[in-house]
């Protein structure tokens, strides 16, 4: 049987040297970016005028039927026993406008602050939650009921179902359809927040046919060319 050539240069079967491959190994770190950003909005269970925000960039859609999604706390955060004790949180989108409000949320502790007031924000009651309110102006606001939590480690991971969805009416069209788009939403990208760029395709382009694409492409393309 012939030798396999990498198995003979490496040891291992298919695998070449990292100086070969034009890579450079780090050791194991939380390196999926961009992670969305987020706040999210809890109340204590008794007290729910004890409210809060808490910026979280680990989180994630886990489910479709039923909607879940994932937030992870650390177990010291102000924010972990509001959410643990009330079983609900509010996952707000983050906008530019939102920005420097997020990333104060992330830096200071609710033990010592009224974040909300500090940065000029507002509440409001969020559809479907008892305690747990929305944040005034968020672009998006997911109510979750949490289903269950996961210790992992440093974190704990809060896996909620979402029971309503609100929107800021000036994100739909004039057939009510969602344009996420307009609502210049930011992500972080290993420690730097950033604004989402031009759309490049929507679900499914790479198979559709040449009009469906110029045609579903064609406002985006307008506004490339406006800039």
């Amino acid at each position: 049987m012939k030798e396999n050539r990498k198995e003979k240069q490496t040891g291992q079967p298919g695998k070449q040297p990292a100086e070969r491959r034009g890579y450079v190994s780090l050791p194991p770190a939380t390196m999926l970016n961009p992670a969305p950003v987020v706040l999210v909005s809890c109340a204590e269970k008794d007290r729910p005028e004890n409210r809060n925000l808490v910026t979280v960039a680990w989180a994630g859609t886990v489910n479709s039927e039923p909607p879940m999604v994932s937030v992870s706390l650390r177990k010291e955060r102000y924010s972990h026993d509001l959410v643990a004790g009330s079983g609900e949180f509010v996952v707000n989108l983050v906008d530019e406008r939102l920005s420097r409000a997020a990333d104060f949320c992330g830096v200071r502790s609710g033990r010592d602050l009224d974040k909300a007031r500090e940065m000029g924000l507002q509440y409001r009651p969020a559809e479907g939650m008892e305690t747990a309110p929305a944040l005034e102006g968020a672009p998006v606001s997911l109510s979750c009921r949490v289903r269950q939590v996961i210790p992992l480690g440093s974190h704990d991971l809060f896996l909620g179902e979402v029971c309503a969805v609100q929107v800021r009416p000036d994100l739909l069209d004039e057939r009510g359809s969602l344009h996420l788009e307009r609502a210049k939403l930011i992500a972080y990208n290993h420690g730097l927040y950033q604004r989402l760029g031009d759309v490049t395709g929507f679900f499914g382009w790479s198979v559709a046919r040449k009009d469906v694409y110029e045609r579903r492409m064609a406002p985006y393309e307008r506004k490339r060319t406006k800039k």
